[in-house]
């Protein structure tokens, strides 16, 4: 959905959608099961910054949800995760913060999206709010067994006939040197 300033002209615009799966694309990051929830609205503000200067930014406020899969941290299983949040951003249009190439950015404009000059696309924002929502790590269950690294098999499914690996032979030294300290010593 394209919110463009001229229908923000006129007034707020009001949302209330189902986002069917593979509208957005998350990339390897989730895959959205069912439909994504949105509701809220985006609403026209206008920045003075002297007499003669006015930016059009979009504030744009929601609630979303929706489930989504993840894959699991250590077998690659997809993991149902179901996620929502709110959100209350604004976005000003793309380049009008442009200054000098070298210049650290305050606190305030790190909270500031931007837009193209066509307007804001709610999908782009709803991808950002849900890949910031995933969790750090997913895991399918507290003692997932993970692959196997020589193989590959999925070793809560399956035995691995694999060999025990091999210890590395550049830790032997520190192997050589507990068996020297002898039992009680290490």
């Amino acid at each position: 959905m394209l919110i463009t300033l001229l229908d923000l002209e006129r007034e707020p615009v009001r949302f209330d959608l189902s986002i069917p799966p593979g509208a957005i694309d998350y990339g390897g990051e989730a895959t959205q099961i069912g439909d994504l929830h949105v509701e809220g609205q985006a609403e026209l503000l206008r920045e003075h910054r002297g007499p003669r200067e006015v930016i059009p930014d979009i504030r744009a406020r929601s609630k979303w949800s929706g489930v989504f899969e993840v894959p699991c941290a250590r077998c690659l299983e997809p993991v149902r995760n179901p996620l929502g949040g709110e959100f209350d951003l604004i976005f000003r249009p793309l380049g009008v913060d442009a200054g000098p190439a070298e210049r650290a950015l305050g606190a305030p404009e790190t909270e500031i999206g931007y837009y193209q000059e066509e307007g804001l696309v709610l999908e782009d924002v709803l991808r950002e709010q849900v890949l910031l929502s995933l969790p750090a790590r997913t895991l399918c269950r507290q003692d997932c067994k993970g692959l196997c690294p020589r193989c590959g098999l999925n070793l809560n499914t399956e035995s691995c006939t694999c060999d025990a690996p091999s210890a590395d032979p550049r830790w032997s030294a520190l192997s050589d040197l507990r068996s020297r300290l002898g039992p009680g010593n290490h």
